[in-house]
């Protein structure tokens, strides 16, 4: 085989081989990702799979951080149906989440006996966003998508792992817009 057959093959492969990674993620939709714990752990968010996640990127040094009691008070309130939320801490606006890893656990311990998962602190936008991050904003993937404009926004994942729902930072997790979207997607 020519070197120039050889390289028609290798560009084959690899455009059917990055189609399937892609793929992967937006097949199980949000559930196809594997992210940090804030404690380092690689969590494959497949092991969700079956429940109804409430995924929200968030920020200790913003207007919207009191957000953390709402978000915990739910998750006590939903979690034995099967709710879960997930804390992604980001520092993409005005620097507000500059802490590591193991301040932001302790400020949302210490501040909001938060106890709902924790992931490392990620990039929701720009060059280095994070793959959960680009599936969720993606225009294309679902009616859904768009750039995440601020911290506290929130993305309602179906059992199936496929977002249903997305509410903005001004919009509270205590909002009946988003107890109704949560109680209809456990059902």
């Amino acid at each position: 085989m020519s070197s120039r057959y050889q390289y028609i093959v290798i560009m084959i492969m690899v455009s059917i081989f990055g189609k399937e990674l892609k793929a992967q993620g937006e097949n199980g939709g949000a559930l196809g990702y594997t992210m940090k714990s804030i404690d380092g752990q690689d969590i494959a968010l497949s092991q969700y799979t079956g429940q109804v996640l409430l995924i929200v990127n968030v920020a200790s040094k913003c207007g919207f951080t009191p957000q953390y009691e709402d978000l915990q008070n739910i998750y006590e309130k939903y979690r034995e149906k099967g709710f879960v939320i997930l804390g992604v801490p980001a520092n993409n606006f005005m620097r507000q989440e500059p802490g590591s890893n193991e301040e932001i656990k302790a400020f949302c311990s210490t501040n909001y006996g938060v106890t709902f998962p924790m992931f490392e602190k990620i990039s929701v936008k720009g060059k280095d966003q994070h793959p959960l991050y680009q599936y969720l904003t993606d225009k294309k993937a679902h009616k859904f998508g768009g750039a995440i404009k601020w911290n506290f926004t929130k993305f309602l994942i179906g059992k199936d792992g496929h977002i249903i729902a997305r509410f903005s930072p001004n919009t509270k997790p205590t909002d009946e817009k988003v107890i109704a979207a949560i109680e209809a997607a456990l059902l």
